[in-house]
This record gives C-alpha cells, sequence and structure tokens, in this order.
C-alpha cells in the first residue's frame, strides 16, 4: 500500500492549499531533527516523509496525479492512458511518460519555507485612518500616543427591525513585544450623545493578553456615538494590528529570526546573542554545526505565547545567509585547499 500524503499532513483530501501549507509549518517543526534528539533516526525519517507529502499536494499537477492513482501512479506504476492521433492521453490513465520520486532536500525545503515566510511581512504599518477629521464625535486618542483612526464612522442601516447599530472600529497599533508579554492600552474616546445622559468622554482600558494575534478584536459595548437620537449607541470595536519588528517576524505561535553569518563561523561554529522578547532578557544561541545554505537552527519553545495558555510556547527559528569574504591570499586559498576535505 502506497504512502498516504494527507494522513503524513495531518489533513484531509478536501484539504485547501492554504490548509497544506499550514500543516507542513506544523509538522515539520514537530518532527524537525533538532527538536527530537532522543528519537533522532525515526525523526529524521518523517521529517523526509512530511517533505516529500508537501512536495507533491503543494504541487497541483503531481496533487491531481496522487488524488486519481495514487503513489504508485503518481511514481509511474499505474496504467498509461492510451494516445490520441496527436500523441496525447485520451484515457483516464496516467500521462505517458510521467514519472516522480522525490530528490529535493528536507532541510533545503524546511529552510526556504522558513525563510519565504520571514520575508513576507506578517506585520501591519500604521493605521490608514489617521486624519479620521472628527467622524467619531471628538475622536478617539491613547494617553500614550497620538489619534488612533477609525475604519468606520457613525452609521445606522435600516433593517427589518429598523435602525441597527454599526460598530465603529479602530485598528490599535501592538508591538510585537506587547503581544508576548501582554500590555494595557488606555484609549480616551470622545463621543456625541443627543438623548443618553453620559460624559462626553470615557476612558477604555484594553488589556492586551500574551499571545493575541493581529486581528483579534475587543469589543465595549455602546461606548460611541448615539445613533441620531433612539437612545441608542455605537459599539466601539478595537482591531489588534501587529507592527513590524527589527529581529523577528511571526509565523503563528513561532518565531522567525533571519542572519548573516561570516562563512569562517559557517565552517567552524560560533555562538550569537539576541534580544528576547521578554523584557530585559536576551537569548544567547550556540551554533555547533556547520552552517550550509540549507541550514536551520530550531529553537523549542523561545516562540510566541499561546493566549489559552501563555506557558505554551512555539518556537524560534533561524536561518541563515552565509556571507563569503571579498578577498582571500593566495597562501590562506594554499592553505585552505590543504585543511578542507574535497568530499
Amino acid at each position: 500500500m502506497g504512502k498516504d500524503y494527507y494522513a503524513i499532513l495531518g489533513i484531509g483530501r478536501n484539504a485547501s492549499q492554504d490548509d497544506i501549507r499550514k500543516a507542513y509549518r506544523q509538522s515539520a517543526l514537530k518532527w524537525h531533527p533538532d527538536k527530537n534528539q532522543d528519537n533522532k533516526e525515526e525523526a529524521e525519517r518523517k521529517f523526509k516523509d512530511i517533505a516529500e507529502a508537501y512536495d507533491v499536494l503543494s504541487d497541483p499537477k503531481k496533487k491531481g496525479i496522487y488524488d486519481q492513482f495514487g503513489e504508485e501512479g503518481l511514481k509511474g506504476g499505474g496504467p498509461s492512458a492510451p494516445e490520441g492521433a496527436g500523441g496525447e492521453a485520451t484515457g483516464g490513465g496516467m500521462p505517458s511518460g510521467f514519472s516522480y520520486q522525490f530528490s529535493g532536500d528536507p532541510n533545503d525545503m524546511f529552510a526556504r519555507f522558513f525563510k519565504d515566510s520571514f520575508q513576507r511581512s506578517h506585520s501591519f504599518g500604521s493605521s490608514p485612518f489617521d486624519d479620521f477629521g472628527g467622524l467619531f464625535g471628538g475622536g478617539m486618542h491613547g494617553f500614550m500616543g497620538g489619534p488612533m483612526g477609525m475604519g468606520m464612522g457613525m452609521a445606522s442601516d435600516a433593517g427589518a427591525g429598523g435602525q441597527r447599530k454599526r460598530p465603529a472600529t479602530f485598528d490599535l497599533n501592538c508591538s510585537l513585544e506587547d503581544l508576548y508579554n501582554g500590555a494595557t492600552r488606555k484609549m480616551k474616546v470622545t463621543r456625541t450623545s443627543t438623548t443618553l445622559r453620559r460624559d462626553p468622554a470615557t476612558v477604555l482600558e484594553v488589556n492586551l493578553k500574551p499571545g493575541w494575534k493581529a486581528g483579534t478584536k475587543v469589543t465595549f459595548a455602546s461606548e460611541g456615538d448615539e445613533i441620531g437620537n433612539t437612545g441608542q449607541a455605537q459599539d466601539v470595536v478595537f482591531v489588534i494590528r501587529e507592527q513590524r519588528h527589527h529581529i523577528y517576524t511571526r509565523d503563528g505561535s513561532n518565531l522567525l529570526h533571519h542572519r548573516p553569518v561570516p562563512l569562517v563561523d559557517a565552517l567552524t561554529g560560533f555562538e550569537f546573542e539576541i534580544p528576547s522578547l521578554e523584557k530585559d532578557k536576551v537569548l544567547k544561541i550556540r551554533v555547533k554545526d556547520m552552517v550550509t545554505p540549507t541550514y536551520t537552527k530550531v529553537i523549542k519553545g523561545k516562540g510566541m505565547p499561546s493566549s489559552k495558555d501563555p506557558s505554551a510556547k512555539g518556537d524560534l527559528v533561524v536561518t541563515f545567509d552565509i556571507i563569503y569574504p571579498r578577498h582571500v591570499s593566495d597562501s590562506a586559498k594554499e592553505q585552505l585547499k590543504k585543511i578542507l576535505p574535497r568530499n
């Protein structure tokens, strides 16, 4: 019986490409040999199977053949379709001449996957609504910063039951440190009232929980402008936005860090320090292995906390760029030829 690539990644056969990508990320991190020193042989085998499964299922052509003919058909063991007059397959068999063998490097795939993730920013910049021009009464200000922009101003929609209120939505830009440690943001809101008897301004306290992700919403019911003279007021909604970080990129519960390393260190081993997202702490990371272009260092439990359980943390994934020297003397080249193996 052939390999079940879907089972290897822990997904159903109707999984989307986004599901496949997420499943690869989770499975590859779980079985990365760096995280499984006690059962490294099993981890290396599963790590390779996971890479092969992702290589097939992330490619529409290979995935289509696998879905129809299984592993045997994918690797050239299935029946070929009869050819028509133009030499093209006309039946329901395998495409003529197609044969797949996984020849990639699982470590290379892993490194490329997380380098790509690092280069794609999951962060958000400043709010696009900074100039809100009094759309929401007097507006909203943070005690520790300038005005926050508003996604929607005061509005009401006619519905079957009459007016229904639409929330006033604000982007709340948060540093990665705040989303790691948790923080409290106090936001001053000024609002209009016609029939409601209340203060024209109020302070809303947003308690950021460790591990919250971009897109998390915090709602304060009926704290906005009154809608006409209905006695009803808008809800105020804060949407968590994640600011770009100069050291880390967030990838779900994991943190990604990309680091240049001189060739001499890549060959001989090195140690480096990076500031932790924990207050006043520094991470010391030692690399004993030889760093190749496909090398990835996974540090277990040094990623983002879970909002459901702050004690459970993701991983820190470090990828590297090897920096070659601009010049090597002739005598040094001769010494290198004597020292370095050719295979």
